[in-house]
């Protein structure tokens, strides 16, 4: 079998924030990037390349078991897989375990409309492999 990162591509870089509404002022009015998606607690961006995503780090400890520490040694990203099924990422997940990756919990439903389970790095780096249920992400601009 093809090892997980040769099958699929970093689709999120997703920054954890202490002020979301700060934060989308610096990336949209500072660098340009394009509001796509508003949400409680959540903002992503068009852009060249991947998406990049803003988290409230206090509404993502909330809802997962991504911790919300700050200071140093802190992480503040978290690097996302988008995955084309729910069902994927329970397979991901799977595999991934079984080769000894050990996740905060198994595969859940969450309030954004995705099934997401979560992981860390070595060095404490937050990592999510995500799919969207039907109807896609909640918050879409036009």
């Amino acid at each position: 079998m093809t090892a997980f990162a040769q099958r699929h591509a970093i689709s999120d870089v997703c920054f954890l924030v202490e002020d979301i509404e700060r934060s989308i002022a610096f990336y949209v009015d500072k660098l340009g990037f394009v509001l796509k998606h508003r949400a409680p607690g959540f903002a992503d961006f068009d852009g060249a390349g991947l998406t990049l995503a803003l988290w409230d780090i206090d509404h993502i400890a909330r809802h997962t078991t991504v911790p919300a520490r700050r200071g140093s040694g802190a992480h503040n990203v978290l690097v996302a897989v988008l995955l084309a099924s729910p069902a994927e990422v329970d397979a991901c997940h799977a595999d991934l375990a079984a080769q000894g990756v050990v996740f905060t919990r198994p595969p859940a439903d969450y309030p954004w409309n995705a099934r997401c389970c979560y992981f860390a790095g070595p060095d404490g780096e937050a990592w999510e492999l995500y799919a969207w249920h039907e109807g896609g992400a909640v918050g879409k601009l036009p």
